[in-house]
């Protein structure tokens, strides 16, 4: 009997685990709007592996072919060549006519031109990811950061930043943010450079595995690592267990 609670070991436990399933702020995967919560998300591109080959297309259903309406194309150049028998009116109107012509033309070769944007990076990133995409294997993404990106497809950082922002592909093995396949690198001790994303995953499945009536150290965790040959700092191990969104030692562990 536990002293104060007048409950056994094994309903403190069970009370325990169920306290640790709920969540502290229910409404927050609102995002603070109904209709974001429940979109789904529609993926960009398509990144298929056959034989072997990557084929990429684009996801277009929501743009829709777009093309200046002929007759009033037609119009203007009937109005602008019959400049001597133009009355004011009619100059106004075809000068109108040629604002919104110039600005429809203008929309147009932006959303081409995004179009092209898109294309051309995630042409990059295939070209540097090719082996995940093949596989699936996230041991096999390599270490990649905007910069690396930028400098392949011809654009500055700031452009490779807003494409991949909120951007998603399907590939064979799912669906993913561009984002995922971002991440800083880091060298063994025999000068070796891998994708930090390789160190998360062993830091996780050693936390998965741990005792949870004594769940292991941020120091523990550096340690492991060392003996593995990443030399990674305690402060920097902390930092990747919380982008892994996992709580300190203390909050992990189990009566």
């Amino acid at each position: 009997i536990i002293k104060g609670l007048d409950i056994d070991e094994t309903a403190l436990k069970r009370a325990i685990r169920e306290i640790t399933t709920l969540d502290p702020k229910p409404c927050a995967s609102w995002g603070g709007s109904m209709e974001t919560a429940l979109s789904q998300i529609i993926p960009d591109f398509v990144v298929e592996a056959v034989n072997g080959e990557l084929i990429l297309s684009m996801n277009n259903r929501g743009i829709p072919d777009m093309r200046i309406n002929r007759e009033y194309v037609e119009m203007f150049q009937d109005y602008a060549g019959n400049k001597a028998n133009q009355t004011t009116q009619m100059k106004e109107a075809v000068q109108f006519v040629k604002q919104k012509l110039d600005s429809a033309q203008w929309f147009i070769d932006a959303i081409r031109q995004r179009q092209e944007t898109l294309q051309r990076t995630m042409e990059t990133i295939i070209l540097l990811q090719r082996d995940f995409f093949l596989t699936g294997d996230e041991a096999t993404l390599r270490p990649m950061i905007l910069k690396d990106v930028a400098e392949r497809a011809g654009y500055d950082i700031s452009t490779i930043s807003r494409v991949s922002n909120s951007k998603y592909v399907q590939t064979n093995f799912g669906i993913y943010p561009l984002k995922y396949f971002f991440s800083e690198s880091m060298q063994t001790d025999s000068g070796e450079e891998i994708s930090t994303r390789e160190v998360k995953k062993i830091m996780k499945e050693h936390i998965d595995g741990e005792d949870k009536r004594k769940p292991l150290t941020d120091e523990e965790l550096a340690s492991i690592l060392k003996e593995k040959g990443y030399i990674i700092a305690r402060r920097t191990v902390a930092k990747y267990r919380e982008q892994l969104g996992i709580p300190v030692a203390r909050l992990r562990k189990e009566i």
